[in-house]
């Protein structure tokens, strides 16, 4: 099994410190053999239990705690303590424990992060320290580190500049990589730059754990990842860089700085973009029609959307439409209005998608006059996707597409309720965040979750399994079409363009099959191509059963 490193001689571990090891502990399962061998007789009631017991007392405890906030922090402290019976608990019922290790839960955790820190993981790593970088990497324990989700806490989710907060996003995110896909946890490491903060709630806070200065920005800013992508690439030299929850200045630079010189994503711009094209191919299942006969208008026009738009243009030329046809597909408004030629506050990225057209200030405005089949909501403005918006869009489409994208549940455009309510139940719907089912009339409605949870864990799991050199879009065109083509007829008849979460571990090997297929392909494979690429990922996923002690 795919596991941590294990000991090698009965001196290496024993006595109390195995119940300080998380990787090794395994607390009242320990055969009363182990017990004698390895100094543990006393520390435990003599009962021995097996993992499926451990696994229900568990259960029960969370069932007791009163709040989500209060599950995520016994979650965390499990995590800590017991990391297989932390994975297998997630593993139990993803679909359960997702939205508790992650989004939504993982807002008000990072929200919350200076309060209820119990046990650090992961590694800070600031600014004033930058010419020790390589030195405090190499002070985590483990010596082959294949992933790496960073962040400079700058634009948490929708809730903006949190931090050393925003540790709880690489936390939770390499949480899903094992959980969701199977990547061997000893292989991942959580990563918090901190460059100060912009936040004066925060500065003022005494319980606040970062520098307490502005952000640094800049050529100051540009050095220090650039130092960190240099002491990434000494320590580590197999590590994949995810880059994650920066702001709009730093993202997408960062990302076409290193995408050629580094195995690195951004799941913000890319794994956004690869579920929103999943979705919208499963969509088109209900609606009719190819991807270039649509019209896409988001709402917001950030790194999220732009990189959205950017894939889904990529899709189309893939498909034989000449690229600026694919471009005039895609427009954007943002909070001065459409995305147009004439306007002169435009950063690059957003400059593609910069079409000859009048100004329009009003987003109804915009649906009325572009007529667009699909709307995408990427601009953490709740309830932007009013009354007005979604009964426009139904008015124009048969079958509307209303996509909000925005995180956490307070930011969402729109709820599913509403989007099928106003739509008298036509709406084609997908959200960032979990709803429940709707029911409109005597139908049942079963909203998706667009959620990127589909994506860069079987993304991670690809790279891993290939040791692939980059990451390019086409990999993540690969794992959209992977991740559409398992969305059953039953679960189109209930309005779900996404496959049941509960199943995310299947889906995700499956999608890792197709993206490490296409890395042979394209010869960016770091192994001799297997003959059985899927049987090759499958022996590659962790499991959650005790390691061997010796």
């Amino acid at each position: 099994m795919p596991n941590r490193s294990e000991p090698t001689s009965e001196d290496a571990i024993g006595g109390i410190a195995l119940f300080h090891d998380p990787r090794l502990n395994r607390s009242t399962a320990f055969s009363q053999a182990e017990r004698e061998r390895y100094g543990l007789l006393g520390f435990l009631p003599e009962q021995v239990e097996t993992e499926e017991l451990q696994l229900q007392r568990v259960l029960e405890q969370i069932d007791i705690k009163p709040n989500d906030l209060e599950r995520y922090i016994f979650l965390s402290s499990l995590h800590d303590s017991n990391e297989t019976l932390y994975y297998r608990t997630l593993m139990s019922d993803p679909a359960r424990f997702m939205p508790l290790v992650y989004t939504p839960t993982v807002g008000e955790a990072c929200q919350k992060f200076d309060r209820i820190l119990r046990q650090p993981r992961g590694l800070y790593l600031a600014i004033n320290r930058k010419d020790h970088l390589v030195e405090i990497l190499r002070n985590w324990p483990e010596k082959d580190v294949r992933f790496i989700v960073v962040t400079d806490g700058e634009r948490i989710l929708g809730l903006g500049d949190l931090g050393v907060g925003g540790m709880g996003i690489p936390i939770g995110k390499l949480s899903l990589y094992t959980a969701c896909a199977g990547v061997p946890p000893n292989l991942t490491l959580p990563i918090t730059l901190d460059v100060g903060t912009n936040n004066e709630g925060l500065i003022a806070d005494p319980l606040y754990l970062g520098l307490r200065a502005p952000r640094i920005t800049g050529q100051a800013y540009d050095e220090f990842i650039e130092a960190f992508v240099n002491a990434v690439a000494t320590v580590y030299p197999r590590a994949c860089i995810q880059f994650e929850d920066f702001g709009f200045a730093h993202a997408s630079p960062i990302l076409a700085r290193y995408r050629e010189r580094i195995c690195c994503f951004n799941d913000d711009i890319q794994g956004t973009a690869s579920v929103a094209l999943g979705g919208l191919i499963a969509a088109l299942k209900i609606v009719g029609g190819s991807l270039s006969e649509q019209r896409f208008l988001f709402l917001g026009a950030g790194t999220a959307a732009t990189g959205i738009a950017g894939l889904l243009v990529q899709a189309m030329v893939m498909d034989g439409v000449e690229k600026e046809a694919a471009g005039q597909c895609c427009w954007l408004f943002d909070i001065k209005g459409l995305i147009q030629s004439k306007r002169q506050d435009l950063a690059d990225f957003q400059q593609p998608f910069a079409h000859e057209h009048d100004a329009i200030d009003e987003f109804t405005v915009a649906i009325e006059t572009l007529k667009p089949t699909v709307i995408i909501g990427v601009s953490t403005v709740a309830k932007a996707f009013n009354q007005t918006v979604i009964e426009g869009m139904a008015r124009i489409n048969g079958r509307p597409i209303i996509f909000p994208y925005s995180n956490p549940t307070s930011r969402s455009e729109c709820t599913a309720e509403e989007a099928y309510k106003w739509s008298e139940g036509r709406a084609v719907f997908a959200s960032g965040s979990a709803f429940g089912p709707v029911h409109v009339g005597d139908k049942t409605f079963v909203p998706g979750q667009g959620n990127n949870v589909y994506i860069f864990p079987a993304m991670g799991m690809a790279i891993y399994a290939t040791q692939a050199m980059r990451v390019t879009d086409e990999m993540f065109i690969v794992a959209a079409k992977a991740l559409a083509e398992q969305v059953t007829q039953a679960n189109l008849d209930v309005g779900l363009i996404y496959p049941p979460q509960g199943d995310i571990l299947k889906v995700s090997l499956k999608v890792a099959t197709a993206i490490a297929s296409h890395v042979f392909d394209r010869g960016l494979a770091g192994v001799e191509r297997p003959s059985d690429v899927e049987s090759f990922i499958a022996e590659k996923a962790y499991v959650p059963n005790y390691p061997s002690l010796g």
